[in-house]
């Protein structure tokens, strides 16, 4: 059966099993005898765990509990679970996680079940998944995959496609072939005799075959047949949509998608984003209405998530909201608790005010004659109101609307579940990851997050000082950030900055490039107002005798000036100073590289970036991205020369990546790695601690093999006369050497050097912290990366 064929069909399987398999999860519940003889039987491995895998295959567990565990089995012994946390496939840092409550009845029987059926379609994900990447790398295989109907390995295309290519026959032998597998095991065997998983079977080579090893390559296993699942239906996705499993944006053009990719509200670096195909019709007028309800409702989200936030800081009006029934502004609470609250009146008032902007604008007037989300009203004091301003206002205030949206849909969230759209860390009074949750800019859902142990010294005083300094810097990145948006949306001031110098405000551009304009006068007064605001609070006066970020003044407004009202303002302006943080930041790094904080792609058309856009290695979504500008002088050699070690070091670090892999899941060599000094293959640990390990000729056998490798290629021969990471060597199974195909091969093989040197580098992190390449958070019991629980 071809590598091909096996491709096409796992991918299928995998896709049928999808809804069926399961991942790990993490309940609480009481001790029982039963569960201490179910983890006394079985070792916890310590592989890393892929989150995201886990998360998608508990949504699906429910049918494969009824499916695998219910039907046609006796119950086995019934526990009550204490916390599974040494159970296969239970994996750090979210331990035992089971957000939908299968195990809570404590049955072993069907939790050892799903952990087989778990196992088995990642095994099948993860063929599924090579079946995509290795015809894509390595070509197809020569000849006949079906002689008697003349079907050549080649006519079978890679993906999806291949479902309806591969003859009756050849889904009969999969078919076959799996229930083989199940059935020489012995059916349920593992899952009744053995491990969930352990089909009884040892490859050759595996030297070491302990129940401790067994255990190990399990649950290392797991891990990679979890990522596996997330990945074969991320491949499904982009396949179905483009015909391939990469998603080549080339693909789109005659999609009708791209019929509304300069319309208003497209924005890099998505572009026209539809993933639910509501466009795939053409229909402009529908496309116009969407668009237009989209403004409207990031228009209604903007202002409820300053409803939600404005209370908490400015306090609430004095007096009566109805005094008809002596209802105060004071008595509303704050977020979803309103509903209730709000008088019918009040209700009335709100939808008869959005009818009258929709009426008095013209009902669907924005669609039908001006642009999408434009009511005809401009502000009093926007001065310059040219459909050019009009299109980038709205715009931006999409933009603004959509994260509005994303933001008030948190804020429910939060509320539903504790009371408070800032999810009060209080209701999570029976949760471990507590710890310093009363100070101030300490946050759900982290807690107190100090990656770099600043305040491992217990000093109070730099404690404070530190959080003086970042509220203040958020402050002026609020300030900044606003100072982007504002003039995009409400245009300037009109008049001079400087009339000495007959400088308008309307010649200050926006962004960075004002710097260069602002006078010296000016530059001198910021300064200035920032060092009156220091001296006038007393310097260090907030963090030696009031709360940092504490300056001793009041908003005239602010009716609540209590203590407890304060530490709620500070706490929310450090939320919103952190959020400015990341913003601005990004605002610059946008505006240094386009002229705009909006960094819109049109403004690349003349910048060197593109110069590369069409080379190796260039992929979606981002397409030419080099943030540092080491091409902006387009020297073609060095770029090649870049891409050539970039291609060697991804070939170096998926190596390496696949070093730490196997020994744990295959075990090692028998027998001596170095007679001469009697050192065995076992005796190698893994990861870093081998390096103290390999002796001398070891290293210099590796160095000689990577030597041998630049040379007999020729050196710099790759970038001077063949393609980057050309190496003039073709595998011998490789049919098709095409140059397209080796072009597609590097691409492929870039991807994954990409992947596999973030990956090797987080292995590295952890095994440098911890011992393991999985990072162990048992290990971590002496580091001061552990909060202290109060």
């Amino acid at each position: 059966m071809s590598r091909a064929q096996t491709a096409a069909v796992a991918a299928a399987a995998a896709a049928a099993a999808a809804p069926a398999f399961l991942a790990t999860s993490g309940v609480k519940a009481v001790a029982s005898g039963h569960s201490a003889q179910l983890r006394g039987s079985q070792t916890a491995g310590s592989a890393s765990l892929s989150a995201p895998a886990a998360l998608l295959g508990s949504a699906s567990a429910l049918l494969a509990a009824q499916i695998c565990g219910k039907v046609g089995k006796p119950r086995r012994s019934m526990t009550v679970v204490t916390a599974f946390e040494n159970e296969l496939g239970v994996q750090a840092p979210l331990g035992f996680w089971d957000p939908l409550g299968l195990s809570k009845d404590g049955d072993v029987y069907s939790f050892k079940r799903r952990r087989s059926v778990e196992i088995k379609h990642g095994r099948i994900c993860m063929l599924a998944t090579m079946g995509y990447i290795t015809p894509e790398i390595a070509g197809k295989f020569p000849g006949y995959l079906d002689p008697t109907i003349k079907l050549k390995f080649e006519d079978i295309p890679n993906g999806l496609a291949a479902i309806s290519k591969v003859p009756l026959a050849g889904w009969i032998q999969m078919i076959a072939y799996a229930g083989f597998c199940e059935i020489s095991a012995g059916y349920d065997a593992d899952v009744n005799k053995r491990t969930p998983g352990d089909m009884g079977w040892k490859p050759p080579l595996f030297g070491n075959n302990s129940p401790e090893m067994k255990q190990r390559r399990l649950n290392v296993e797991i891990a990679n047949g979890r990522l596996s699942m997330m990945a074969i239906i991320g491949m499904f996705f982009q396949d179905g949509l483009t015909g391939q499993a990469w998603g080549d944006w080339a693909n789109y053009t005659d999609s009708p998608l791209r019929a509304f990719e300069n319309e208003l509200g497209v924005q890099a670096p998505l572009g026209f984003w539809d993933p639910l195909g509501l466009s795939k019709d053409g229909d402009v007028y529908s496309f116009k209405r969407r668009r237009s309800v989209e403004i409207k409702h990031g228009r209604i989200c903007m202002l409820a998530t300053m409803g939600y936030i404005t209370p908490e800081i400015a306090g609430k009006f004095p007096g009566y909201l109805d005094p008809t029934i002596k209802l105060k502004f004071e008595d509303i609470p704050n977020g979803l608790a309103a509903i209730s609250k709000v008088p019918l009146a009040g209700w009335i008032q709100m939808i008869a005010y959005a009818g009258f902007c929709e009426i008095s604008a013209g009902y669907d007037a924005d669609v039908n004659k001006r642009t999408p989300g434009d009511m005809g009203w401009k502000p009093p004091l926007f001065g310059n109101n040219s459909p050019e301003m009009k299109q980038r206002r709205l715009n931006v205030e999409i933009a603004n609307g959509r994260l509005a949206m994303m933001a008030i849909i948190g804020m429910f969230f939060q509320d539903g579940l504790t009371g408070q759209a800032w999810g009060d860390w209080a209701n999570y009074t029976d949760s471990p990851l507590r710890a310093f949750e009363n100070e101030l800019g300490v946050q759900a859902p982290l807690g107190f997050w100090d990656p770099l142990g600043l305040s491992k010294d217990g000093d109070v005083y730099s404690f404070k000082r530190r959080r003086s300094v970042e509220i203040k810097h958020g402050r002026i990145c609020m300030l900044a950030t606003m100072g982007y948006i504002t003039p995009e949306v409400a245009g300037k001031f009109p008049g001079y900055l400087d009339p000495t110098i007959k400088l308008k405000f309307e010649d200050i551009p926006n962004g960075l490039a004002a710097i260069s304009k602002v006078p010296l006068a000016g530059w001198i007064q910021m300064i200035a107002y920032a060092g009156f605001c220091e001296i006038s609070a007393g310097y260090d006066a907030d963090v030696n005798k009031r709360t940092p970020g504490d300056m001793g003044w009041k908003p005239p407004l602010f009716g609540n000036n209590s203590p407890e009202m304060k530490q709620r303002r500070l706490n929310v302006e450090i939320a919103n100073g952190r959020l400015s943080m990341m913003a601005i930041i990004g605002m610059f790094f946008q505006d240094g590289l386009t002229g705009q904080a909006w960094g819109d792609w049109a403004n690349y058309t003349d910048s060197p970036l593109r110069a590369f856009e069409n080379e190796l290695g260039v992929q979606a979504p981002l397409g030419f991205w080099d943030p540092l500008g080491l091409s902006k002088d387009g020297d073609v050699y060095s770029f090649k020369r870049r891409r050539s070690v970039e291609i060697k070091h991804g070939r170096i670090c998926m190596l390496a990546t696949m070093g730490y892999i196997t020994p744990e899941v295959a075990g090692k060599f028998p027998g001596y790695l170095d007679p001469t000094i009697k050192l065995k293959f076992e005796d190698i640990p893994n990861g870093l601690a081998a390096i103290s390990k390999v002796p001398l000729a070891g290293w210099i056998q590796m160095i000689a093999y990577a030597g041998f490798c630049e040379i007999s290629a020729g050196y710099d021969a790759d970038v001077n006369k063949r393609t980057p990471g050309d190496m003039g060597w073709k595998p011998p199974l490789f049919g098709n050497n095409a140059p397209e195909m080796k072009q597609r091969r590097l691409n492929v093989e870039i991807a994954n050097g990409r992947l596999a040197m973030m990956a090797i580098i987080g292995m590295f992190f952890q095994d440098g912290l911890t011992g393991q390449a999985w990072g162990d958070w048992a290990n971590y019991t002496d580091s001061p990366l552990r909060a202290k629980v109060a």
